[in-house]
């Protein structure tokens, strides 16, 4: 058995979590893309972003933030952790939007907004994984959104007002909806996952590649969102079987040579806490006769 250390700082979620085991899946950039789509139909949420950056020209620095903010808090040190969320909450009181209908001034760290855009996160993360064919129990899922309202925190929102279990998650999403929208903001997200600027020599492998990463994120989000941005996704079960298939393939490339990506979160972690660290699906399994007695199914 690989070795582990017991004296390193095991993190903000820690390797027993389901946190830790889930966020190492190569599907969690097919997640990312879906939650992005989500986020983008709150009006208020996507105004703050249009308003405070040029979209097109940094959305992928903003794909690559938010893929270092989930890396360092997952697999980051407990210091490590707190410093990216206290410079996120830091950004936040700096930035504000302006309704263009009635000329309110916000801010983009209202409560309201930062609950959106966490559920759209963390909800877009557990669905893809599940539907992709990762092993999370529904046990595993509820243990899953508890955990993250240690991240909620870090961004500046109540534990406590933050959905902890999936029954509180669909009850959330439902009392939302009626404030979803996809105007014009909507529509140009939409536009650039669909189109992103590339090098022209790029193209091709644009569209062999990213655009069937974004059609099978889009696919994979709820019908509403689908009637909202006016485009269809195939039937729920041919969606489904996609991502299992493209969950399978990417799970055949050795999650070492995945890790080797900068900047390397999960091999700083190990370097730290032992390779006996290393997340693995087949971890979940062995949480599960723990996760799944009666009253052991969700974090503090």
């Amino acid at each position: 058995m690989a070795a582990t250390r017991t004296d390193g700082d095991p993190g903000l979620f820690g390797p027993g979590s389901v946190t830790w085991q889930a966020h190492g899946d190569p599907m969690m950039w097919v997640a990312g893309v879906r939650a992005l789509y989500l986020q983008a139909l709150h009006p208020r949420a996507v105004r703050g972003v249009m308003q405070n950056s040029d979209f097109r020209r940094d959305a992928w620095g903003r794909l690559m933030r938010t893929a270092g903010f989930v890396g360092t808090t997952t697999y980051g040190t407990t210091e490590a952790a707190e410093r990216a969320g206290a410079r996120v909450r830091k950004i936040h009181s700096m930035l504000g939007a302006t309704d263009p209908d009635t000329g309110e001034r916000y801010g983009v760290d209202e409560p309201a907004l930062l609950l959106w855009v966490h559920c759209a996160e963390i909800g877009s993360y557990l669905h893809v994984l599940r539907r992709s064919g990762f092993p999370l129990t529904d046990a595993h899922a509820d243990r899953y959104l508890a955990e993250h309202r240690h991240s909620a925190r870090l961004v500046g929102l109540d534990p406590a007002s933050v959905p902890a279990n999936r029954a509180e998650l669909a009850a959330y999403f439902a009392r939302v909806r009626p404030e979803l929208a996809a105007g014009a903001d909507a529509h140009e997200v939409d536009d650039f996952l669909l189109r992103p600027p590339t090098h022209p020599l790029l193209v091709p492998a644009r569209e062999l590649l990213w655009r069937r990463v974004a059609r099978l994120a889009y696919d994979s989000l709820p019908p509403y969102a689908h009637e909202l941005y006016g485009r269809s996704a195939p039937p729920p079960a041919t969606v489904t079987r996609r991502l299992r298939a493209t969950g399978t393939l990417l799970r055949l490339v050795p999650a070492r040579l995945r890790w080797q990506l900068p900047p390397k979160h999960i091999l700083r972690a190990m370097a730290r806490l032992g390779p006996g660290v290393r997340p693995a699906p087949y971890k979940i399994g062995r949480q599960a006769a723990i996760l799944d007695r009666p009253g052991e199914g969700a974090a503090d």
